[in-house]
């Protein structure tokens, strides 16, 4: 007779394709081609809007009138309209103003954010249930828009820049992420941070924010794109032009379908359109998120996930 020798396992290179499972099967050829071109249509979809508007901001008077409107193949690249807009004026008053609020706005909204979602996930903590069945109360229910207006204006917050933070600066869904993190941390970490004498601040600071890394990079994002792109309580709580934030300059821009003032000289000397402005304004409120996003990418699928289904 002869000896059968067993064969050892073979294991999977470096390189190699990780083990399927049993009920999935392997991708046909025209099942990747077929995914292949949905993946391509669909970065075509997004890219090619945003193509449009770059280099329409780039192109002078003269080749958006040969083109007849947007440029989609540039013809020579000016950034007159840029130049114009970062030279002062409205639009730059405007950045200025949208930035300041998205840093302070995102610092106060992560702030309570934090301190309220690490309350909540202490199940020791006072009151800790009914404060959680208030704040779910409000993410179904509100009073209003009519009420909301009358209480900011009873406040004196009308014409202020405060009114740009406050009526909106938190978010019961970011609460709930952030706690179902905090609530997954380990709690005996934590009561040996206490036995050694730390407060619930210092707990909070230095055991609690650093194990979080992930999840308030991604809420930080949410805050700051949330404030950089709010328009709609800037129309309803301000009537000074000189404190619209840059979204709303930009709404105005495209309404009316003309430059700001002070750029007359320009566009009658045939360098600048008032379509190129108006593009350009758009690539300058799209220009944060965009650099901003590939940063935070990486926490994403650890941060969101982790948040929602944990606690």
């Amino acid at each position: 007779m002869t000896a059968v020798i067993d064969e050892p396992a073979r294991t999977p290179g470096r390189w190699a394709a990780p083990p399927r499972p049993v009920w999935e099967e392997r991708p046909s050829g025209a099942g990747l081609a077929g995914k292949g071109i949905a993946l391509s249509f669909a970065c075509l979809a997004i890219l090619f809007p945003l193509w449009i508007v770059l280099v329409t901001s780039l192109s002078s008077r003269k080749t958006i009138d040969e083109s007849g409107g947007l440029v989609m193949v540039p013809k020579g690249i000016t950034f007159v309209a840029y130049r114009e807009l970062l030279s002062g004026g409205q639009v730059t008053r405007a950045a200025v103003v949208s930035v300041l609020v998205t840093l302070v706005g995102t610092l106060f909204s992560m702030s309570v954010s934090v301190l309220c979602a690490y309350g909540l996930s202490r199940s020791g903590s006072l009151g800790h249930r009914w404060i959680l069945m208030i704040l779910l109360a409000t993410m179904f229910f509100s009073a209003g828009l009519i009420p909301t207006y009358l209480l900011v204006q009873s406040l004196g917050l009308t014409d202020t820049y405060l009114a740009l933070i406050l009526p909106s600066a938190i978010s019961v869904f970011n609460i709930l992420v952030l706690r179902g993190f905090f609530t997954g941390i380990s709690q005996e970490l934590i009561d040996s941070a206490r036995i050694d004498g730390a407060g619930e601040f210092r707990i909070l600071w230095q055991i609690v924010m650093p194990l979080s890394r992930a999840v308030l990079a991604v809420i930080t994002l949410f805050y700051a794109v949330g404030y950089w792109s709010a328009w709609f309580n800037a129309s309803l709580y301000l009537n000074d032009q000189d404190m619209m934030p840059l979204q709303n300059v930009m709404i105005q821009l495209v309404q009316k379908q003309e430059a700001p003032v002070g750029m007359g000289q320009a566009i009658k000397t045939g360098q600048l359109s008032a379509l190129a402005v108006q593009m350009a304004v758009m690539v300058m409120a799209l220009l944060p998120v965009a650099v901003l996003s590939p940063f935070v990418q990486k926490h994403f699928k650890k941060g969101m996930l982790t948040g929602a289904v944990k606690g």
